[in-house]
């Protein structure tokens, strides 16, 4: 495989450095000076000039004004803004728009697509399921009643719900199928025969949904979506196989990716530092001790980034292989969600008292690391979920 990047990726990417340069992470107040959320909106400027420069829209074909690019283009992109703390739902936008692309109903490609990739519909996931450690497809019941869906369920830290108009929720049938109460006792049946997963996408104000405001490790405003028989019309509906697994899957690559920018930025934050700061008349950069710490985190982000674009190709090209994409994922998982937490440590530590002011921009990245490490979940599960895929997919 040949892991150079293209030049529409390469374009891609400089684009969105020309955007993100002016980004400033520590113009944000820090969520430890606020009782609140550290903004109520996210950064709308921001977003105008990402729409402006045709980066909402990568992932979109030619008929919807995109770009027709790939996941290893937007990951390209999310380095850069994760590498300046970028407040917008980059992330999110793309890969549900993505997904109605690849997935959705021609009915609603057609209405939505080209107003999300000029910025003028914003589309967010709920991806954490009811508490953050259970499968989100499982949180909310989904049923046919002629022709709507009736969603029930809650789903926790729906990422910038707030500011989106849609949320893109995955629900599932019960054990019966479309339809299905579930079980005898009128519960669902989560997993068993005949229980599949679609995609909803329901409006932000939308009679029977709810958004409770919870602040994220970063100070992010986050939303728990309650929903009770809430209707959506049938073509807001993803139905087809596999939707949710392939959404999962971007949106995970993409956290790695978010994962990835900002720790290269932390590291580089510790070289200036160390290279300045002296300690018995000499850089403390130069001290072994120091050096080989620095050397570590290095070799972390060097695995990061190479499980990160394995992940993303294999994402794009749809190549097939002895394992699932899901295993290239849950490696750069485990790379990911341990490495980033090991990056920002070293870089508090190597800071010393400097680390943890508050005025100095390192706190945010540190708050904003915590964030995609929870996100992406503990590094163990990860392996679990990959020895099950080996036990499964075993080398010929």
């Amino acid at each position: 495989m040949d892991f150079t990047f293209t030049e529409e990726q390469q374009a891609a990417a400089e684009a969105a450095k020309g955007v993100f340069a002016p980004v400033a992470p520590d113009a944000v107040p820090s969520p430890s000076r606020t009782s609140g959320a550290v903004a109520e909106d996210f950064d709308r400027a921001l977003w105008a000039r990402l729409a402006d420069a045709d980066l909402l829209s990568l992932l979109l074909a030619g008929e919807s004004g995109g770009a027709g690019l790939d996941a290893v283009a937007l990951c390209l992109v999310l380095r850069e803004s994760a590498e300046v703390l970028a407040r917008v739902p980059l992330l999110e936008h793309s890969a549900a728009a993505a997904a109605v692309q690849a997935y959705g109903t021609k009915e609603l490609a057609a209405d939505l697509l080209p107003r999300a990739g000029r910025g003028e519909t914003v589309l967010t996931v709920a991806a954490h399921g009811r508490t953050g450690h259970d499968p989100a497809e499982l949180a909310v019941t989904a049923r046919r009643d002629g022709d709507t869906w009736v969603l029930d369920g809650v789903q926790t830290a729906v990422a910038w719900a707030y500011g989106a108009d849609a949320i893109l929720v995955p629900a599932h049938t019960g054990a019966g199928g479309a339809g299905s109460t579930g079980g005898t006792d009128g519960t669902e049946s989560p997993g068993a025969p005949g229980d599949r997963c679609v995609l909803a996408l329901v409006p932000r104000e939308h009679e029977g949904a709810v958004l409770a405001e919870q602040i994220s490790t970063t100070g992010e405003r986050l939303g728990e979506l309650r929903l009770e028989n809430a209707r959506v019309p049938a073509h807001h509906v993803i139905e087809k196989d596999g939707a949710w697994e392939w959404l999962r899957e971007l949106l995970t690559t993409g956290t790695c990716a978010l994962a990835l920018g900002l720790g290269s930025r932390v590291l580089r934050m510790t070289a200036d530092y160390t290279g300045k700061r002296e300690q018995f008349g000499h850089p403390i950069a130069t001290f072994q001790a120091v050096a080989v710490q620095a050397a570590d985190r290095y070799i972390d982000l060097s695995a990061m980034e190479a499980t990160l674009w394995q992940a993303a190709w294999r994402i794009s090209s749809g190549a097939p292989g002895a394992l699932p994409a899901a295993a290239d994922v849950a490696v750069a998982k485990i790379w990911a969600a341990e490495g980033v937490r090991r990056v920002v440590q070293t870089a508090q530590h190597l800071h010393g008292g400097f680390g943890a002011d508050t005025d100095y921009p390192l706190h945010r990245y540190h708050a904003w690391a915590k964030h995609l490490e929870l996100a992406l979940g503990p590094a163990a599960a990860h392996e679990e979920a990959l020895g099950d895929l080996l036990a499964a997919h075993p080398p010929n």
